[in-house]
């Protein structure tokens, strides 16, 4: 696209004096569709996004974060660090209504909460399919950064897949970058499409780089989301070990003509766990779980899902130069339980 070219009336062009240019017909067009979208989602979301404003005896005073109404009858979404402990939480409207919330459930692992407040007919933003997503798509951030409220910022998908870590310690996958400018009390605070449906919930920032920011997919909320009302945890198995990522022997990976080349070495087995009773023990490198491959302990956490409760399984392992397959089944982790 040629950009149409004008001059100052009165001041003829000179060898040392380069035209400005100025934005043609379809550059203005393209930046009113573009204000346009953004601030439609704008009108149909804000009036569902909330501060959230909590007490923690720990933390020795108030904190706080947003979140978003998804249900008409008062639930609200947030991220579990900025829920998880509160002595009391309230949440506050754009038009000034201030509620207290209970917490219904909350999950570190993925770093999402769930409030209820006593409220019905509430304006809410659904759920969007993140899988649908494209890098380089438009989102819209709104959220309460640093107690300035309602603040809206825009961006694109920078990049989709990225993981990091929760403050439990897990690695939460499948999690969206953007550039939409994200900070201190943003957390909790929906990441939408151009058709005001929540993506992503917006979680972290890395410091002090500028546009790097991420949120929770919405997928990944959707499916911890119904736990979390249904139990106040999500449900997650146990099989009793304590490890750490290891490189596999070059001729343990050739003679059991495994895939990849590291595992999980076990360093603590607990008394009376799945593990000890499967017959593991310390120094026992995992290799496998019910045939998937398991290359280190991220991908043993991923597989330890909530179906995996009480159900057998098959553990492969290597024990010096023999590789075993042992049954193994489950129980559930007592932080589920908790």
């Amino acid at each position: 696209m040629t950009n149409r070219l004008t001059l100052v009336e009165g001041e003829p062009a000179t060898p040392s004096q380069s035209p400005v240019p100025v934005a043609s017909a379809a550059d203005d067009e393209l930046l009113d569709a573009y204000s346009h979208a953004v601030s439609g989602v704008v009108e149909l979301a804000a009036p569902a996004v909330v501060s959230v404003e909590v007490q923690h005896r720990r933390r020795g005073g108030p904190g706080g974060g947003s979140g978003f109404v998804f249900t008409p009858d008062g639930f609200i979404l947030t991220n579990s660090h900025v829920a998880h402990g509160a002595t009391r939480t309230d949440v506050a409207f754009s038009d000034g209504r201030r509620l207290r919330a209970e917490l219904v459930g909350d999950d570190p692992d993925t770093d999402l909460a769930v409030l209820r407040i006593d409220a019905a007919s509430l304006a809410a933003v659904p759920l969007g399919d993140s899988a649908a997503l494209r890098v380089g798509q438009l989102v819209i951030a709104i959220g309460n950064p640093l107690g300035f409220q309602s603040t809206v910022t825009a961006g694109v998908v920078s990049a989709l897949g990225r993981s990091f870590r929760s403050v439990s310690g897990r690695l939460i996958d499948n999690v969206i970058q953007t550039d939409a400018a994200l900070n201190p009390g943003n957390s909790g605070g929906p990441l939408l499409d151009s058709r005001g449906r929540v993506i992503g919930v917006n979680t972290a920032v890395i410091l002090p780089a500028q546009g790097i920011c991420f949120a929770v997919a919405a997928n990944t909320v959707k499916l911890v989301v119904g736990q979390l009302m249904a139990h106040g945890h999500v449900r997650r198995a146990r099989i009793g070990v304590g490890g750490q990522n290891v490189a596999l022997p070059r001729l343990a990976v050739r003679a059991h003509r495994l895939i990849q080349p590291s595992g999980v070495l076990i360093t603590t087995i607990e008394p009376g766990s799945p593990a000890a009773r499967a017959g593991l023990l310390p120094g026992d490198i995992i290799v496998a779980f019910d045939g998937q491959p398991v290359h280190g302990i991220d991908d043993l956490h991923r597989l330890l899902g909530g179906d995996r409760i009480g159900a057998a399984s098959t553990v492969a392992a290597v024990r010096k130069a023999e590789r075993l397959e042992l049954s193994i089944t489950a129980a559930e982790t007592a932080q589920s339980k908790s």
